[in-house]
C-alpha cells in the first residue's frame, strides 16, 4: 500500500503541495485565537470609524514606541487628515509619559473627542475607564473623550496577511538561491558554498557603495555596485564548475573548499575595510559594513503595489528559471546530463559547458541573494548566510528534486522553500530556539532523501 502510494502520480506531482497545505492547516489550527489588529489597514479602518463618530473635537493617538505601532499611527493620522479631522498629536512611550501627554492635552483647552490606540494600548493605566473618568471630570476639554481601538476578532495568527507576507519575504533570499541549487542538483552535483558567496556579495556591494558614493551614491552607482557583488559570486561559481569538469574534483570537495575560502575572504575584506576607516591606526573588526545610501534599502525593504520587493524579485526569477528549464534546449541538456552524462555526451550535449553553466547560475543566484541581504539590513554582513546551504538544499530536496540527478522542477523548489519557511515560522511561534531548529531541518533533509530512495525502489 505504501509503495503504491509513493509511486502514484499524485505523490510525484503534488506531494510537496499537499505537505505545504497540511502544514498550513496544522499551524492555522494551532494558532487560532483572538486577534488584536495593529497594522496599517487596521489603522486606516480605525481612522474612518473615528471620523464618522467624532464631532468637532481633535484626536490624540496613543501607541507604543515600536516600528509597527508607528506605522499603525501614521495610517490613522493620514486617514483622519484626509477626512478633515484634526489630530492633536501622537504620543509613544511609558504609561507615565502617556498620562503626562493626556494631561497636557486637557490643559491646552482644545477639545479632545477621542484617543485612538490599539487593544494593548487600551490596557495602559492612563487609558483605563476609571482613570479616563477622572480626567473627564478634571479637564473640560476631555469631557467627551472616548478611547477607541480596532475591534478584535478570532482568526489564526498564522493566516494573518502580515504573517504570510513576512514568511515569504524573510525567506525570499533562500528561495532565490534555491533556483541555482536546483539546477546543480539536477545534474547530480551539489554546491555547499552558497551561504558564503552570499556574504561575499553583500560585503563587496557595501564596500564598493561606500567607496564610490556613500550617502550620495546615485541609482546607477547602486546598480553597478550590486552587479559587482553578483559578478564576484558568478566568478566563484565558474571556479567551482571548472574544478568539477576539467579537474574532475568531486563537487562536494570543491564547494566545501569554496565555502571556507569565500567566508574567509568576506571576513578579511570587512576587517581590512574597517581598519582603513581609521587610516590603519586601529585593528578592524569583522562587523557589518554600514551602507549610508538610504535609497539602497528599496530592494530589500521597499514595497511595490503592496508587495515587498524581495517577493517580486523572487517571482520574476522563478518564472524566468521555469521558462529556461522547460522551454529551452539548455533546460533539456541539464536534465540529460543529470540522467546519464555519458549518454548525453554521446548525443552531442556539451556536458562540460552545461555543468559549468549551472554552477555559474548557482553562484549568480547567491550573489543576488547577497545584494538583497545587504539592502534589507542596510549593510554588508560578513557573517551573513551562515548555514544557508542547509536550508537551500532542504528546500530543493523537499521540493522533489532527486539528489541522484535527472529529476526536479523549479516550481517544486519554490514549494519546498515555502515548506521550509512555514516550518521555520511555526517553530518560531512555538518558541523553538534557532539552534534547535537545525535538528529539524537536518531531519527534514534526511526524510526527503529517504522518501526519494523509496520512490526509486520499484
Amino acid at each position: 500500500m505504501i509503495k503504491k502510494l509513493l509511486n502514484s502520480d499524485f505523490i510525484a506531482h503534488y506531494g510537496s503541495v499537499f505537505v505545504l497545505l497540511l502544514l498550513c492547516s496544522y499551524y492555522s489550527y494551532a494558532t487560532y485565537g483572538e486577534q488584536h489588529p495593529i497594522s496599517p489597514s487596521a489603522g486606516k479602518v480605525l481612522g474612518k470609524r473615528i471620523a464618522a463618530e467624532v464631532g468637532d473635537g481633535s484626536v490624540l493617538i496613543v501607541i507604543r514606541n515600536t516600528a509597527g505601532d508607528r506605522t499603525f499611527a501614521k495610517a490613522i493620522e493620514t486617514e483622519l487628515k484626509a477626512r478633515s479631522v484634526s489630530v492633536f498629536g501622537t504620543v509613544a512611550g511609558s504609561p507615565a509619559e502617556i498620562r503626562k501627554a493626556i494631561e497636557q492635552a486637557g490643559e491646552s483647552g482644545q477639545k479632545i473627542s477621542a484617543i485612538a490606540t490599539h487593544q494593548p494600548g487600551s490596557l495602559f493605566g492612563p487609558l483605563r475607564e476609571g482613570n479616563i473618568n477622572k480626567l473627564r471630570e478634571k479637564h473640560s476639554a476631555l469631557s467627551e473623550v472616548q478611547v477607541v481601538f480596532p475591534k478584535s476578532y478570532f482568526w489564526p495568527s498564522f493566516l494573518t496577511r502580515e504573517n504570510i507576507v513576512n514568511v515569504v519575504n524573510q525567506n525570499a533570499d533562500i528561495a532565490i538561491i534555491a533556483i541555482g541549487m536546483t539546477m546543480v542538483i539536477i545534474t547530480a552535483g551539489i554546491d555547499l558554498s552558497v551561504g558564503s558567496l552570499l556574504a561575499i556579495s553583500a560585503v563587496m556591494t557595501a564596500i564598493s557603495l561606500e567607496s564610490f558614493g556613500g550617502a550620495d551614491a546615485s541609482v546607477v552607482t547602486m546598480i553597478a555596485c550590486g552587479v559587482l557583488g553578483i559578478l564576484a559570486c558568478a566568478v566563484c561559481g565558474l571556479f567551482n564548475g571548472v574544478m568539477v569538469t576539467f579537474f574532475r574534483v568531486p563537487a562536494f570537495i570543491v564547494t566545501l573548499a569554496t565555502l571556507m575560502i569565500a567566508r574567509g575572504l568576506a571576513l578579511i575584506m570587512a576587517v581590512r575595510y574597517q581598519a582603513s576607516l581609521s587610516g590603519g591606526a586601529t585593528e578592524g573588526t569583522p562587523e557589518a559594513i554600514s551602507i549610508q545610501a538610504d535609497a539602497f534599502n528599496w530592494l530589500g525593504n521597499g514595497v511595490t503595489l503592496g508587495i515587498p520587493n524581495p517577493i517580486i524579485l523572487m517571482i520574476v526569477l522563478y518564472l524566468s528559471a521555469h521558462y529556461l528549464m522547460s522551454q529551452t534546449a539548455f533546460g533539456r541538456y541539464v536534465y540529460a546530463v543529470g540522467g546519464n552524462s555519458e549518454a548525453a555526451r554521446l548525443s552531442g550535449v556539451p556536458v562540460m559547458g552545461v555543468l559549468i553553466a549551472v554552477y555559474v547560475i548557482c553562484g549568480t543566484m547567491a550573489g543576488i541573494g547577497g545584494v538583497v541581504d545587504a539592502s534589507r539590513f542596510e549593510g554588508g554582513r560578513p557573517n551573513a548566510g551562515e548555514l544557508y546551504e542547509l536550508q537551500v538544499i532542504a528546500a530543493v530536496v523537499v521540493g522533489g528534486t532527486s539528489l541522484a540527478g535527472g529529476e526536479g522542477k523549479i516550481f517544486g523548489t519554490l514549494i519546498g522553500a515555502m515548506i521550509i519557511a512555514v516550518i521555520q515560522n511555526g517553530l518560531n511561534m512555538a518558541g523553538v530556539k534557532s539552534y534547535e531548529q537545525k535538528v529539524v531541518f537536518g531531519g527534514l533533509i534526511l526524510a526527503a532523501v529517504i522518501l526519494d530512495q523509496l520512490k526509486k525502489r520499484r
